[in-house]
């Protein structure tokens, strides 16, 4: 009798497991105590105060957690990975109900998610998706191959490749940077924007003068400016001379800032050299204030809000034994498992749309003067 229980008990989960694994929604799972409710603490740990993006996105879901009935414990990592691997376990072990978490390192995280998990406390990968590790719930982000490919997009359409009248053997110098190599998103904006620019570079009509094209020689470690200003110098010092570069392929708000120092402090930025097309991610303030300027050339706009209302949203549905939206069950693999993950749609912003971000309400009028 007790061997029939077992054996229908097992058929049972497994038919409860194929049954969620088909549609495009997942449900909290027992273990996470949904009979719980509302209430309790939430553990927000975001990766840094360096860029303002993370200092917006840890307020913006403590605020909306707020509202939803939740107290939050909200952490900065400092970029230091063990500042937040001790972070997430004092969380587990104050019992918090459910850890958001945006990595410093998607890969360092296994040991303290597995006591999340033996905790019983769910985690949601916010942003950047966790590696390496079955301890991980969901997944909520943007698309973000679809950045890549706006940013790669707005490159060859702003140089004007493929159009007949630039078809004349015509060539333009281009440098690629990446963002860090221990953040799962920057293959995924790589390849993005490779597809894109694949077939211009193949042809010749965009040249890498440098001879960087490996995401590998072009990674930018926790996507500091500073690291890319003296990569840009390098660059600049190496493979240019009297040669002009034409555009960079920026990732990152925070790095084109310091390609541009780098190109500044190289002459560009005059009416007789002007500065290069250099696109960005993350339309941070003093960007968008460049873009107006006519420095830096475009960003892409990914609404962090709507991005911290969905994660609140799926927290909220963890919790409370509800549904759990999400809308790609099939690319984001971690390496140990396919992750559900809710993506939403980035746009491309420059100079002859940034009033999309005051229209938004993302930004003010006055803050953009």
């Amino acid at each position: 009798m007790r061997i029939r229980t077992l054996a229908l008990a097992t058929t049972a989960a497994a038919l409860a497991l194929s049954l969620s694994a088909c549609g495009q929604e997942a449900k909290g799972g027992s273990r996470y105590r949904p009979d719980d409710g509302k209430g309790g603490t939430i553990g927000l740990a975001m990766p840094t105060k360096a860029s303002e993006r993370w200092i917006a996105d840890g307020r913006n879901m403590a605020s909306q957690f707020k509202k939803a009935g939740y107290d939050t414990d909200l952490q900065y990592g400092d970029d230091k990975v063990e500042n937040q691997v001790a972070q997430l376990e004092n969380m587990i072990t104050k019992g918090h109900r459910l850890l958001v978490v945006a990595a410093i390192d998607g890969s360092a995280l296994t040991d303290v998610l597995a006591r999340a998990h033996d905790a019983g406390i769910p985690v949601i990968s916010y942003d950047r998706l966790i590696l390496g590790t079955e301890n991980v719930d969901y997944y909520a982000s943007f698309d973000n191959e679809r950045v890549g490919r706006l940013q790669g997009r707005y490159l060859v359409d702003k140089l004007g490749l493929g159009k007949p009248d630039r078809d004349s053997g015509d060539t333009y110098s281009v440098e690629l940077f990446a963002g860090s190599p221990d953040d799962n998103n920057t293959k995924y904006f790589w390849n993005g924007a490779m597809k894109v620019l694949k077939p211009y570079l193949d042809s010749g009509q965009l040249v890498v003068r440098s001879k960087q094209t490996r995401m590998n020689q072009a990674t930018t470690l926790r996507w500091d400016g500073g690291t890319a200003q003296k990569r840009m110098d390098d660059l600049i010092s190496k493979s240019y001379g009297e040669r002009r570069v034409d555009a960079v392929l920026s990732p990152y708000d925070g790095i084109s800032i310091g390609v541009i120092s780098a190109l500044k402090s190289a002459g560009y930025g005059t009416r007789s050299e002007p500065l290069p097309v250099i696109t960005g991610q993350d339309a941070e303030l003093a960007s968008v204030k460049s873009i107006i300027r006519g420095e830096q050339t475009q960003t892409v706009f990914k609404d962090t809000r709507k991005l911290a209302a969905q994660t609140v949203r799926m927290g909220d549905a963890v919790l409370t034994g509800k549904k759990v939206e999400v809308n790609n069950t099939t690319d984001y693999d971690n390496g140990e498992k396919t992750v559900p993950s809710f993506l939403l749609k980035p746009v491309s912003v420059d100079k002859t749309n940034t009033q999309l971000l005051v229209d938004e309400g993302y930004f003010s009028a006055g803050q953009l003067s």
